[in-house]
């Protein structure tokens, strides 16, 4: 595993250095949103909500809104300016029973590794949490959030395991319809309490199984094993405007490449527009990224010249056949 944070815990005089892990992962499915058609991925822009506009990553910035609605921007230079409470060390600031922190509090755990030097010192803390039967109450800085937290034992480990503050757990008088709930009456009691003991047992968190996930996983290996598999599409690169001036560019190059060829210069060879050259400048960008090729394919070029002297010589027959005309005209 790799280490999230690196300081030292501190309870009275004892210091001990220590490494934090993460003692827990997701293992939520995660579905991506694709174009049914053909399986190409669902591309999300920001945009402004006053009038729709995309807006760019660096024209972003973070904002509070207040409990009446009234949004105030934060700058970097404000966020700076808040005071820092970040800090390496875990001091443990007073020792509790643990039954007398709700579970509901609990957020994220975290596994304590003590550093080669500190390990003496390391297992005197969790003999005397162990002991003890107690929890030791600290504040530390974990992903740059200053939050409250207790040190407790987990087999051989010391585990860091994050509280909420007070505020963010909702009070449950704001239920709706708890005032409908009555009092059962004994003999009801009495045959919940048989119930409860009927099925009683440890907890073994082995034993359960997470049988949606699975029969997901299934569905999808039996279609992978059908060949129901979709190949999406490429995706197009972003900036259109920079794909036509790379295509003029091309196109250019095509047809300086192919005046070159025939010993031409930009002002013998004449207008792009000439039907061999627009043939081969519409060539050039398939062929641009091969430019070693390029000699080969000089020698069409000089075909195709060699063709168009054709109509030329046409034209100067024409030009003949006219002056005959005048003069059988003028005898």
């Amino acid at each position: 595993m790799r280490a999230i944070w690196k300081g030292a815990v501190s309870f009275g005089l004892v210091n001990v250095p220590v490494r934090l892990y993460s003692a827990t992962e997701n293992h939520d499915l995660s579905f991506h949103q694709v174009r049914a058609s053909d399986g190409s991925r669902i591309r999300y822009k920001r945009v402004a909500q006053a009038d729709g506009e995309e807006v760019p990553y660096k024209e972003i910035a973070k904002a509070y809104e207040t409990e009446d609605g009234r949004t105030v921007v934060l700058t970097d230079e404000d966020l700076a300016s808040l005071p820092n409470r970040s800090s390496k060390e875990i001091t443990v600031e007073r020792f509790v029973p643990i039954d007398q922190i709700d579970p509901i509090l609990y957020d994220r755990a975290y596994y304590i590794e003590p550093d080669a030097m500190g390990a003496k010192a390391y297992g005197l803390l969790r003999e005397a949490l162990r002991e003890s039967e107690r929890v030791a109450v600290v504040t530390v800085s974990v992903r740059s959030r200053m939050t409250m937290a207790v040190l407790r034992v987990l087999d051989d480990a010391i585990v860091l395991q994050t509280l909420l503050w007070p505020d963010e757990v909702r009070d449950a008088s704001r239920l709706d319809h708890l005032e409908e709930v009555s009092d059962p009456k004994d003999n009801e009691i009495a045959m919940a309490r048989m119930l409860v003991e009927s099925m009683a047992g440890d907890f073994e968190p082995e034993g359960h199984v997470d049988d949606y996930k699975e029969a997901v996983e299934a569905l999808v290996q039996s279609k992978i094993e059908g060949g129901e598999v979709t190949e999406p599409p490429e995706a197009e690169e972003d900036g259109e405007s920079g794909e036509v001036v790379d295509l003029l560019a091309a196109l250019q190059r095509s047809v300086e490449r192919a005046r070159a060829g025939r010993g031409e210069s930009a002002e013998d060879g004449g207008s792009a527009d000439d039907g061999g050259e627009a043939e081969e400048a519409a060539d050039g960008p398939a062929k641009k990224t091969a430019p070693r090729k390029t000699p080969a394919r000089k020698t069409a070029p000089k075909k195709a010249a060699a063709k168009k002297t054709a109509p030329r010589k046409a034209a100067a027959r024409k030009t003949g056949d006219k002056s005959t005309s005048t003069r059988k005209k003028a005898g």
